[in-house]
């Protein structure tokens, strides 16, 4: 593999921010730096999934036994739909949004995103909806009935008589943050087509930004949904309209299309980015090129294409007539081509290859692993049978959580461990990740693997008390909770110590290819001195060609 050093790509090597790892104080402005963005998005989601995860604990502590004797029930309704709605608006999307703004323009060659400034707001709403989703469950006439999805006309009842209540304050959470989401897919795909380094065609992009593309692309046409589902239930709500209101000529399954047109295909905005990180990380462990690169690539547009006509699924329930399920279990099945094709591109790039085992290895190996067992229970779940026996127990349950989870945060893992020391240019401790990776693996396992069979049997979600039968599953389950909450303590240490004392990294400890490896660890504040021109393919592990070259270069050779 050829190694191309900082100076031949910038000319002259760029100096990092003033106090770069160290300034922290620049953490808390209103910084238009893409990475310093990034980090904000990153840290202050994490802040969001351990308060997500505390509730979740409390949840499985009161399920250890059938008897509902730790919280009040109306409190646990509550928690259940704050869990929910904290861990899917608060730190998956944000998180992922936080790794794409720092990675994407050093991937493509840009000194920062297209929009900067609407970039910096996109952020700052975040801690704003935050406030208000956490406030929705302090204050009275909350979203403890109503859940995550706020069904109608359940969510439109107003017990307290107040204009302003939980259910209000959760709404607007909720469409604050399809704005923010909103202006950030404008930002990625103006700057994914429009800010690339010359040479960096289509083809020659890395496969996450191909799926950052594919995702930003369903938040463009998918999202204003779900949004516009929020304001609407919000006007029922405090201005008297009548859009769900059955009274009144509504319908509230109109409101289940538009929440369920967006958000399934939310699943796959948060896991098309993982495919991209597992596809980068993959040739870096193995030392080959990653197999079937333009495949894979081309497999996250269709992917996008499939996921605007799949939500019916979700409502297989709900008095839908037999044509539509039968047309939305075959729209369903024929997404997992796409997704199948990833996965044997993964494991044809692993097979033959020198593998190391690192901490970022084992977490997107065994993601990948999760995403194959999370793949066959969603089949079982797009069979129309299958979905309305187990429809509404802990089988869904333990499917989502296998892919938000086993999925989802194993792969946002696998990259903060990859990408830390370009972040920060300090390493992480081995020896804590690897601590933190079989904590986590365990804990996963112990938590959602049992809540299939509990579904098998009948076992409904959403309750704080169950038959006994359900009781060694249950009990497996808030052991497993417990072990994941534990597992974040490793994680924390190894980054907070590592950030503040850990050995230097070097520009490139992992040997990859890739723009972002070409720079200083942490990366100047535009990136880069000079554009740099991409004259090779990705991916090029043990190939002579240089992956880049740059400006100056061009300038001074012949013709």
């Amino acid at each position: 593999m050829a190694n191309l050093s900082v100076e031949a790509l910038d000319g002259n090597r760029a100096q990092p921010y003033p106090g770069a790892p160290d300034n922290w104080k620049r953490f808390f402005s209103f910084s238009t730096d893409h990475k310093v963005i990034g980090i904000q998005y990153i840290v202050t989601s994490f802040i969001f999934f351990l308060v997500g995860g505390l509730f979740a604990m409390i949840i499985r502590g009161e399920l250890i036994t059938p008897e509902a004797n730790l919280v009040d029930r109306t409190i646990y309704n509550a928690m259940f739909t704050m869990h929910g709605s904290v861990m899917l608006f608060l730190w998956t999307f944000p998180v992922l949004v936080g790794l794409a703004n720092y990675l994407v323009p050093l991937m493509i060659g840009a000194r920062d995103m297209a929009f900067p400034r609407l970039n910096a707001a996109a952020f700052w709403m975040v801690p704003v909806v935050g406030v208000l989703m956490m406030g929705s469950f302090f204050v009275p006439g909350g979203p403890s009935q109503s859940g995550w999805w706020a069904y109608p006309p359940v969510s439109l009842q107003n017990p307290t008589g107040n204009l302003i209540n939980g259910q209000v304050l959760w709404l607007l959470a909720v469409a604050i943050s399809g704005v923010s989401s909103i202006m950030g897919a404008v930002n990625f795909v103006t700057t994914i087509f429009k800010m690339r380094a010359p040479g960096m065609t289509f083809f020659r992009m890395p496969a996450f930004v191909w799926t950052v593309l594919a995702a930003q692309l369903i938040q463009l046409f998918g999202l204003p949904a779900l949004t516009a589902g929020a304001v609407m239930l919000l006007l029922d709500i405090v201005a008297g309209t009548s859009f769900f209101r059955p009274e009144n000529g509504g319908n509230p399954v109109l409101y289940q299309h538009f929440f369920w047109f967006y958000s399934h295909p939310a699943v796959y905005v948060i896991v098309l980015p993982v495919f991209g990180i597992f596809s980068e990380l993959f040739p870096v462990y193995a030392r080959k090129p990653l197999f079937g690169y333009r495949v894979v690539a081309v497999s996250s547009l269709i992917i996008t294409g499939l996921s605007g006509i799949v939500w019916v699924h979700h409502m297989y329930a709900s008095g839908t007539p037999g044509w539509m399920r039968m047309l939305f279990m075959f729209t369903t099945m024929s997404i997992s081509v796409p997704t199948g094709i990833k996965v044997f591109a993964w494991v044809a790039t692993a097979f033959g290859g020198k593998l190391r085992l690192d901490t970022p290895m084992l977490f997107a190996m065994a993601g990948v692993v999760n995403f194959v067992f999370a793949g066959i229970t969603g089949i079982m779940l797009g069979s129309v049978p299958v979905d309305i026996h187990v429809n509404n127990t802990y089988f869904v349950v333990g499917h989502f959580h296998y892919v938000v989870y086993g999925t989802v945060v194993f792969g946002i893992y696998a990259a903060i461990y990859h990408w830390f020391p370009k972040m920060t240019g300090r390493m992480y401790y081995e020896g804590l990740g690897k601590v933190h990776f079989w904590l986590t693996w365990l804990g996963t396992t112990l938590n959602f693997l049992p809540m299939h069979p509990a579904g098998l049997m009948g076992m409904p979600r959403r309750v704080a008390s169950y038959d006994p039968e359900f009781a060694f599953w249950n009990v497996l389950a808030s052991l497993g909770g417990f072990l994941l909450g534990l597992s974040t303590l490793p994680f924390i240490l190894n980054m907070v110590s590592s950030w503040i004392q850990g050995e230097k990294a070097g520009n490139n400890p992992w040997r990859a290819i890739g723009l972002e490896w070409l720079i200083s660890s942490p990366p100047p504040v535009e990136n880069f001195e000079h554009l740099p021109i991409v004259i090779a393919e990705p991916y090029g592990y043990g190939k002579d060609e240089p992956l880049v070259s740059n400006l100056a270069e061009l300038a001074e050779s012949p013709g």
